[in-house]
């Protein structure tokens, strides 16, 4: 008998990390698998920043540290956010948790009640549309095509209210498109926000920020009346390689603030000691440090535009950030490939990783059932091998 909680027999399970999974073990068996599922940077965390994590055991930063995080942290953070973004946050505004994952997490349970609507512009990241039901939201998936560059526009959103709204999510530069909404993008999205009669906020996810190649980044929180309104996540685990390191942040309305440490304190307390000084080495740095991994990216990212634009029917948008790509597959919908009849992505990526040996992530998760994600951040031999199998599958 299952005798689990209803709330976890209606989470799903992460579609990125199982399709990760899978790849680990068909590898395991001694498959040729390449996997393109997973968002981490294959670089390795800069030494200046593991030389602080060091100093801090040397220092012996070893008991708990405040659950909102380290003052110096959220001080070095909050001329990070003046610094990047023009914002003028003190540390009141900012929390430090385990993962940007956690921050979001965190929002969702002190901000959402039960009923309360959260609009996810589609695609989103997977995580979102859970989090947002474990806290007893309804997300409103607002669906957005290659043919826009994935990106809502204020008619949809304007469309999109009701008086149950309290909340947007999104991320820019986007997991899994790889779009950035810039200015005039959010000034026009803002307006309508504004413009409502009730209260709306938005949760702004900039983890991505840094690995931008549009030569330009908008917080929505620097939008003139948005500041009060927004809650910008952010972390160091995609630019600076260090998704093992597991800090994250916000920076929030005062109260917002105070309800997420309060929260927190009740479920991780304050993030790890070390990871958190390495994070002040981390988040100190002029942004230049990055632009080895971010050319890096943006090569990847014009081979593989490249590559899939010669792949008879898949329809893609040049990302302008991120590390992905996410094409439209679904002119494949309704064929039979070597026996396999296609219905979906779910159908056409599991295809893919029989026929290619690839793994890749459905777009059915991020709330596109029309795409694929694939990630490149892997070598160029290894993403032009990978392209290769699959255009070979697919011919």
């Amino acid at each position: 008998m299952n005798q689990l909680s209803d709330r976890i027999n209606k989470v799903s399970t992460s579609q990125t990390l199982a399709m990760a999974a899978l790849a680990r073990e068909l590898k395991a068996q001694g498959k040729d698998i390449i996997s393109l599922s997973l968002g981490e940077p294959d670089f390795n965390t800069p030494d200046f920043i593991k030389e602080a994590a060091k100093k801090a055991i040397d220092e012996n930063y070893s008991t708990y540290s405040p659950v909102d995080g380290y003052m110096d942290l959220k001080q070095a953070i909050c001329k990070k956010f003046k610094r990047d973004n023009d914002l003028d946050y003190t540390p009141a505004n900012v929390v430090v948790s385990t993962g940007a994952k956690q921050s979001l997490y965190n929002i969702a349970q002190v901000m959402i009640n039960e009923g309360d609507e959260v609009i996810l512009p589609a695609p989103y990241w997977v995580s979102y549309y859970e989090i947002v039901k474990m806290a007893g939201g309804i997300p409103v998936e607002v669906p957005t095509s290659v043919e826009t560059d994935f990106k809502i526009t204020p008619e949809q959103l304007q469309a999109s209210i009701t008086p149950k709204t309290k909340m947007i999510m999104y991320s820019s530069p986007c997991n899994p498109s790889g779009s950035v909404f810039n200015r005039e993008d959010l000034t026009a999205l803002s307006k309508v926000i504004l413009a409502q009669k009730q209260t709306i906020y938005v949760v702004s996810d900039e983890i991505y920020e840094h690995i931008n190649f549009s030569g330009t980044f908008c917080s929505i929180a620097s939008i003139p009346g948005m500041f009060d309104r927004t809650i910008t996540v952010n972390g160091v685990a995609k630019a600076f390689a260090m998704t093992g390191w597991r800090i994250g942040y916000i920076g929030a309305p005062e109260f917002i603030a105070k309800a997420c440490t309060k929260m927190q304190g009740q479920v991780t307390s304050g993030a790890n000691s070390i990871a958190q000084r390495a994070t002040i080495a981390a988040v100190e740095a002029d942004p230049s440090v990055l632009n080895d991994m971010v050319a890096a990216f943006k090569s990847r990212r014009d081979l593989v535009v490249k590559l899939i634009q010669d792949i008879p029917g898949l329809k893609l948008n040049v990302p302008e950030g991120a590390f992905y790509v996410f094409p439209d597959v679904s002119s494949y919908f309704g064929k039979t490939l070597n026996g396999t009849e296609i219905k979906d992505a779910t159908d056409f990526a599991m295809y893919l990783l029989a026929e290619a040996n690839v793994a890749t992530v459905t777009g059915e998760a991020f709330g596109n059932p029309n795409c694929l994600r694939l990630s490149y951040a892997t070598s160029e031999e290894e993403l032009t091998d990978a392209l290769t199998r699959i255009k070979k599958a697919l011919a």
